[in-house]
């Protein structure tokens, strides 16, 4: 699926992300676009970091896979999401290995916080 079928409608606020996974893919390319309001507005109120938000400018976002999910389903209100996401700065390169947790409230997915390491 490309960014303007997945992706680009909900950082433009058209739509809601009808998943945790689907937010999470939102929210990569959030980051990888440089979009700090979008991370921003999609971080749950309880553990959302006070503005400013600083991007590395210097970390290019290469590649996301997901590699699963428990929860998120239709009356789900919690979901974990497992992904890899493959990064360049310069001539360094790694990969972010993380387990990312949402809540659902009021209808909207939210990202709560995730447990990351370096792989």
């Amino acid at each position: 699926m490309s960014y303007g079928e997945c992706c680009a409608p909900l950082l433009r606020g058209d739509v809601r992300a009808a998943t945790a996974e689907q937010l999470m893919r939102s929210r990569y390319c959030a980051f990888a676009l440089g979009d700090v309001d979008y991370v921003l507005r999609t971080w749950h109120p309880s553990t959302r970091p006070a503005p400013p938000l600083g991007l590395d400018d210097g970390t290019v976002w290469r590649r996301l896979d997901v590699l699963g999910s428990r929860g998120g389903g239709p009356f789900d209100r919690t979901c974990d999401v497992e992904f890899r996401a493959v990064w360049r700065r310069g001539s360094e390169r790694g990969v972010l290995h993380e387990t990312s947790r949402f809540v659902r409230e009021e209808g909207s997915w939210l990202y709560v916080d995730g447990d990351a390491w370096a792989e």
